[in-house]
């Protein structure tokens, strides 16, 4: 088969190889049988590495889209060359759960109720949670079955397909300043968990931290303005800026965590 050198990308899953490898098959039927396909929602991560795997074979007739702007599940189309890109093909519909102000909903409650239909989590998108309104971006395959629910642990909820603009809220972040001798990710992450280099080596070469969505276990890899990264177990975080550089030429920087 054509396309299957993945050996570019480092350190991915055996799974990873299976899915990518998958989406070049469907590059060589869209240019070879105009077969236009589609995924499942991915994950950020996912949606990375394969901008990376398309850009490797200079295929450009794609998308990735979630349902609304900076989305980050999105699903993967795939055109025959030259077909128009038109987002109102993607196979996914959104659903707007509603229910009293007072009454309080979290993305893990959501989620609980929809995966306890037997619906994969690949079957659904970004789950936007609002006061008095929530929205999921489902595959139009189980759309009947989240149309269906009614109540959401022990509150009560009407279903109505369309995506409430209204929900989406700005991340809300906490601030963490410091000064680190570099941009090191090991420097980074102990100012932003306040803890040792030291102990932040042990995490990273754990396995405990990705950068952009992918792990990393060089404590030396450097970490740039606007990279997210991860800490299993502490949550995510953004380094939203370097601010300055001091007397004894440490950097100050802004760290965001989201809360």
């Amino acid at each position: 088969m054509k396309h299957k050198d993945l050996s570019f990308l480092h350190d991915i899953s055996e799974e990873d190889k299976r899915l990518l490898s998958r989406f070049l098959d469907w590059t060589d039927m869209a240019e070879e049988k105009y077969i236009t396909k589609y995924s499942a929602f991915l994950d950020e991560r996912q949606c990375m590495l394969c901008e990376k795997v398309m850009a490797s074979v200079k295929y450009e007739n794609y998308l990735l889209w979630g349902g609304y702007d900076d989305s980050e599940r999105r699903m993967l189309c795939v055109y025959p060359q030259y077909s128009d890109i038109d987002k109102n093909d993607m196979p996914m519909m959104a659903v707007t759960f509603r229910y009293r102000k007072e009454d309080k909903l979290s993305h893990r409650d959501i989620l609980g109720s929809l995966m306890a239909l037997q619906i994969k989590r690949d079957q659904l998108g970004d789950i936007l949670v609002g006061e008095g309104a929530s929205c999921v971006f489902v595959r139009d395959t189980v759309a009947d079955d989240v149309m269906s629910v009614s109540k959401i642990g022990r509150v009560g909820v009407k279903a109505e397909e369309g995506f409430d603009s209204n929900v989406i809220r700005e991340p809300e972040f906490k601030e963490i300043t410091g000064t680190v001798a570099s941009l090191r990710i090991d420097s980074v992450v102990s100012l932003a968990l306040r803890i040792s280099r030291e102990k932040a080596a042990v995490l990273i070469r754990g396995g405990a931290v990705e950068v952009s969505h992918q792990r990393t276990e060089r404590t030396d890899k450097l970490v740039e303005v606007g990279e997210k990264f991860s800490v299993r177990g502490y949550g995510k975080f953004l380094l939203r800026s370097v601010d300055g550089i001091s007397h004894k030429d440490r950097a100050h920087i802004t760290i965001c965590k989201y809360i």
